[in-house]
């Protein structure tokens, strides 16, 4: 087998984790829609290449030598923005290619009144942006499904990491406990998005995988543990019913499920952070939690 030559689609957050958890050195190329981000990608380790919709000379002769095509960009109005330009290329221009790994969301399952869903649980989404992942993640599947390659579906729940938690939301008074009888969230750590990205581009594993921590949680308790690390008292909680909210922020609360994560650890990823308390603490601990870039790339067994 020759070298791996990694490409994502929509390099922000999650892209970035991924490649700093490249302790192999392996090439990896990105895309961002803004030429202020390069620098950024950069420093992740990522070569940055701008994608706003339309495939450059440079991003198609990125394609032509990729061999793990990482995509995390949302699906719109018009569909899968990837798929619309680079369907084609990808079907008959992309020799190299040997796995395909599609981020998705836990929100395609929908409302399930807090009984537990795993990968066989029926997508009932309750919001249109949850619909339309549904469709662009079935119509990933059947691109794999052509081309004879697997494909992995990783629909992940909510994303923090450095720069994105509790404990930054604490300090920059942001935080709020919001109270919902009843309602629960999982949460994933994007060093875990990143490292059950690369089990899976390491074994070339197709299939769909919730990739989410082991303890669903109210989010009142997550701020409140945050507040008892800091050493501050945690915010008054809000009833759901008065709080001032976006249309978005009130649609997740109307999304109520306890999220299982059997089929990655029967693929043999073993969790980082298995729940919200061992990933706060040690963020405490290594002092990068207000960063948006943890201090030094994760390492990986």
């Amino acid at each position: 087998m020759g070298e791996r030559r990694f490409f994502i689609f929509g390099a922000g957050y999650s892209g970035k984790a991924f490649a700093r958890a490249n302790w192999q050195g392996a090439p990896i190329l990105g895309t961002t829609r803004s030429l202020e981000k390069f620098e950024a990608l950069r420093q992740a380790g990522i070569g940055p290449l701008h994608f706003d919709g339309a495939l450059t000379p440079e991003i198609g002769d990125a394609l032509r030598q990729t061999t793990h095509l990482v995509v995390s960009v949302a699906p719109d109005e018009a569909g899968d923005p990837v798929l619309n330009a680079a369907g084609e290329t990808i079907r008959a221009k992309m020799p190299a290619l040997e796995w395909i790994g599609y981020l998705s969301t836990v929100g395609v399952y929908g409302d399930h009144g807090g009984a537990w869903v795993d990968e066989t649980a029926e997508c009932r989404p309750v919001s249109k942006r949850s619909v339309m992942r549904v469709a662009a993640e079935q119509e990933w599947l059947a691109l794999g499904r052509e081309i004879g390659r697997p494909v992995a579906i990783l629909r992940l729940s909510g994303i923090y990491g450095p720069g994105r938690n509790a404990l930054a939301n604490i300090e920059d008074g942001t935080a709020r406990r919001l109270v919902k009888p009843g309602q629960v969230f999982n949460r994933i750590h994007c060093d875990d998005i990143a490292g059950a990205l690369w089990h899976l581009a390491e074994k070339n594993l197709g299939g769909i995988f919730n990739v989410t921590d082991d303890e669903p949680a109210p989010p009142q308790d997550v701020v409140a543990y945050a507040a008892g690390l800091l050493g501050v008292e945690a915010p008054p909680e809000i009833p759901f019913e008065t709080a001032q909210l976006s249309p978005m922020a009130r649609s997740f609360y109307g999304e109520n499920k306890r999220v299982a994560n059997k089929a990655i650890k029967a693929a043999g990823y073993r969790f980082r952070f298995p729940n919200y308390r061992a990933a706060l603490e040690q963020m405490r601990t290594d002092d990068n939690w207000r960063d948006g870039e943890p201090r030094s790339p994760m390492k990986r067994s």
